[in-house]
């Protein structure tokens, strides 16, 4: 029969064991799996510890698909055994000798149940960028107080960090213990077998494809704009060619900007297109090729080749020799080395960046659907159901508001009409107050075939 073992800490391992096994033949099964000794093992069995070792799995009632928790206690003699006569000694005069050294780490920061130095991990943690880069996405707080120079804060967020992680063990192995097939002792036993699969695949891998693991450079390429060096970045999966407003002056081309092109750019993030430039000649090697430029401008790319200058020139990427083939003049140009590569072009920034950008890209979408539904507005046209107002709906659906171009009279007067007040508002807005079309809507609307 399959008996699943859980620990206080995140191990959870299955044994197939026969019901005759005898307890401490079974403890000797969970010290190979968990590493603790069976002396200072104890196995509980819906919340009730199982002391005679001589019973077996059958005795106890332990049955195929059963769920026991295995817990580590200490080894040494419990206080109540300390002989008493030692109680009435004062050891308060007694000088332990001051064993530390100027150059042993400080461990005063170190707190129960955590066995490493805090001193120490924090010293390996800045020795090493990769480490420090990977903490500062998982765990910012903790990157922090790493990088805040204070060892005693550093501690204190460890501390807490390690003591709501105890807490939270606890809890699911008490509600493990109490109770095994709650639904959410169900859900809790799931979700640590996932995080177990999810961890044996990494380490896996780790093992057989350490090199996935490696930060991959983009592709970029030297080239010339108006005489001016540019780091252009090849996307085959962008639609068109762009280039920064911050390059677009250093390469003395604004002026040739045309304006009647602006809008959003939308992809990944939402950015802001200045205009357009027609047709710049670009300096590849000794090939001087045409493109047109979109403008952007919040780009920290300068340069960006797109799909339609790809195809135009027949370009072709060549991974494997590390260049860029222009097929129609069969000139072949290197990709640059990550040393080469310009700031932007780094994989990931910092946790406050990425943050900022997502913020910044939310508020011009939102700014672009304003600005349509003001549009729609003017045009005396009803909302299109392929948009949503950025406006919260709650915040306005039921009253006036001083910008509105009706009043309580005009609402009661659609409202007669059977139509609820919401939706009367809504009508109003969109038709800036005219009840005429507004009643019209509102019954076009309520129309069904």
């Amino acid at each position: 029969m399959k008996i699943n073992v859980t620990t206080i800490g995140d191990l959870t391992f299955s044994l197939e064991v026969s019901e005759d096994l005898e307890l401490e033949n079974f403890k000797a099964f969970c010290e190979i799996e968990s590493g603790v000794t069976t002396s200072e093992m104890i196995i509980l069995f819906n919340n009730v510890p199982l002391n005679d070792d001589k019973k077996n799995l059958r005795d106890y009632g332990i049955k195929d698909g059963d769920l026991v928790s295995l817990q580590q206690v200490s080894s040494r003699f419990p206080a109540s055994i300390v002989p008493t006569a030692l109680e009435g000694l004062d050891f308060s005069a007694i000088q332990v000798p001051q064993t530390s050294s100027p150059s042993t780490p400080n461990r005063n920061n170190r707190f129960p149940g955590f066995n490493d130095d805090p001193a120490m991990i924090r010293d390996m943690v800045l020795a090493n960028p990769d480490q420090l880069a990977l903490l500062q996405q998982n765990n910012p707080a903790l990157a922090e107080a790493v990088l805040s120079g204070s060892l005693d804060q550093f501690a204190s967020v460890l501390r807490r960090q390690y003591v709501e992680k105890q807490q939270k063990d606890q809890q699911k192995m008490k509600l493990l213990s109490s109770n095994p097939f709650d639904s959410e002792a169900q859900r809790l036993i799931e979700e640590e077998i996932r995080q177990k699969n999810v961890e044996h695949n990494m380490e896996t891998a780790i093992e057989y494809n350490p090199e996935i693991f490696g930060t991959v450079i983009m592709l970029y390429i030297n080239c010339k704009v108006n005489g001016h060096h540019v780091k252009a970045f090849i996307d085959s999966g962008a639609q068109a060619t762009i280039m920064s407003s911050a390059a677009a002056e250093r390469c003395n081309i604004m002026r040739l900007v045309d304006t009647r092109w602006a809008g959003i750019a939308k992809g990944v993030g939402i950015q802001r297109i200045i205009g357009r430039i027609h047709m710049v000649q670009i300096q590849i090697e000794n090939d001087f090729l045409t493109s047109s430029f979109s403008v952007l401008n919040d780009q920290p790319m300068d340069m960006l080749l797109g799909l339609d200058m790809l195809k135009r020139h027949q370009c072709s990427i060549d991974l494997k020799n590390n260049f860029l083939l222009i097929g129609t003049t069969g000139t072949k140009t290197p990709f640059l080395t990550e040393a080469e590569l310009p700031d932007c072009a780094r994989l990931t920034g910092s946790p406050e960046e990425e943050k900022k950008a997502i913020e910044e890209s939310k508020k011009l979408a939102e700014e672009l659907e304003i600005k349509e539904a003001l549009e729609r507005s003017s045009s005396g046209a009803g909302p299109s159901s392929s948009h949503k107002s950025s406006v919260p709906i709650s915040d306005y659906k039921d009253r006036i508001l001083p910008t509105d171009n009706f009043n309580e009279n005009d609402i009661a007067d659609l409202m007669k009409n059977g139509f609820d007040r919401s939706r009367c508002i809504e009508e109003l807005r969109n038709f800036k107050g005219n009840k005429t079309q507004a009643l019209a809507s509102l019954f076009a609307k309520s129309l069904k075939f």
